[in-house]
């Protein structure tokens, strides 16, 4: 939906479970209609499409995409954001660290977003701008660190993606990036991470390749590389990862990296006192939220400011009696509106520093409420979907 100051508001869809065409229209009839009935009675009303790889091949077929519009049209929906970081099943059965794969070393994970890329350029309103966001490469696990031809590969394959970008832009005039989000235990997992792969790999060996598959100067390849590609700054990650929102930002800025979207997610805060009791306390307080679907990475914070990284909840209750750590960030999608949680806080004053940054300074102009937990959070947390959704948004409307 349309707010003041050209800035676009949505949900992301990945919080439905789907698994065809029919499914994602389903559950826009469901949830999007009701919602712009309550949010946005008198002006279309944008949403943030998830399309696993499946439906968005599904969607190319034929004229599935033109019907795909027309459902659109009729309900006075309309898309700007995708959500192109899952690439398979998201619900209902366990993800982890499969919601990296394919990572950007795979033809597939190319082919995937380029089809979504097709997708949103056709609908797209005229004169729109869309953003794309993905993985923020690999998971770290899976990837070398001095692994030069693995950064080679995955530098090459998202050019390939730029490349159709600019084409797209010079058919049908429809503005596009590609939006990398960095994640807690992603390969590239904060802002320095990101901007050092901007520098030294897409504005370098990538520019070169672009250069050459266009034909064009390297200066005119890194001004289309700032262009189609930016962040997608998520304020759960960026909390988890205890960045500052605004040292984050900077740190983009630097480098001459837009923010095409924040994502708009809050994560688990647990302070963890000295008294060994109250740290059980809270151990098992946590519980609840262990759960087989998705990765819960904890990061943790010691007495000195050093990071303490757990791959998940259940290695990082193993070492709860640490009395070196102090707090615990727990990347597990609450509800935005949540300040507190029991014995929990939540990381909502990232979400409220970052939408103040915004007003200031407007550095983008697409907002996406990502929340897609509902179906694991532990029972006192679910409330009726929709009536959370709608919720979420006025809390967000309120912040800004």
């Amino acid at each position: 939906m349309q707010l003041p100051g050209g800035v676009q508001l949505t949900y992301c869809t990945n919080l439905h479970a789907a698994s065809s065409l029919d499914e994602v229209r389903a559950n826009l009839d469901r949830y999007a209609v009701p919602l712009k009935v309550r949010l946005s009675p008198n002006a279309p009303f944008g949403i943030g499409l998830r399309l696993s790889g499946r439906e968005s091949a599904e969607l190319l077929e034929g004229q599935a995409l033109a019907a795909f519009k027309a459902f659109l049209d009729e309900r006075g929906l309309y898309v700007f954001t995708m959500n192109g970081f899952p690439y398979g099943p998201f619900h209902g059965q366990p993800v982890k660290t499969q919601v990296h794969a394919p990572d950007w070393r795979d033809a597939e994970r190319v082919a995937y977003t380029q089809r979504l890329a097709e997708i949103l350029a056709f609908l797209l309103p005229e004169g729109g701008e869309g953003g794309i966001s993905t993985s923020p490469l690999s998971y770290r696990g899976w990837v070398e660190a001095d692994s030069r031809s693995a950064w080679i590969q995955m530098t090459g394959n998202l050019v390939r993606v730029v490349e159709t970008l600019i084409r797209l832009r010079q058919r049908w005039g429809r503005f596009i990036h590609l939006d990398l989000e960095p994640e807690p235990d992603g390969l590239l997992q904060c802002s320095d991470d990101l901007a050092r792969f901007f520098r030294e790999h897409l504005l370098g060996g990538g520019a070169r390749d672009l250069a050459a598959r266009l034909g064009i100067d390297i200066e005119q390849a890194r001004a289309y590389l700032r262009d189609h590609v930016q962040v997608c700054f998520d304020t759960c990650h960026v909390a988890v990862m205890y960045e500052d929102p605004a040292q984050a930002l900077q740190t983009y800025e630097q480098v001459g990296l837009r923010i095409g979207k924040v994502q708009i997610s809050s994560a688990l805060r647990l302070p963890l006192p000295a008294d060994p009791e109250a740290r059980l306390d809270g151990a098992r307080a946590l519980v609840p939220f262990v759960e087989d679907t998705y990765l819960h990475q904890v990061i943790g914070r010691s007495r000195d400011g050093k990071i303490v990284q757990y791959p998940d909840l259940p290695p990082a209750l193993a070492h709860v009696r640490d009395p070196q750590v102090t707090e615990w960030r727990i990347h597990f999608h609450i509800p935005v509106f949540l300040e507190r949680a029991g014995l929990f806080a939540s990381t909502q004053p990232e979400i409220v520093k970052t939408l103040a940054l915004l007003r200031e300074k407007g550095f983008t102009r697409h907002l996406e409420i990502e929340t897609y937990t509902w179906d694991v959070l532990p029972e006192a947390l679910k409330l009726p979907l929709l009536c959370s959704i709608e919720r979420e948004y006025r809390w967000v409307m309120d912040v800004l």
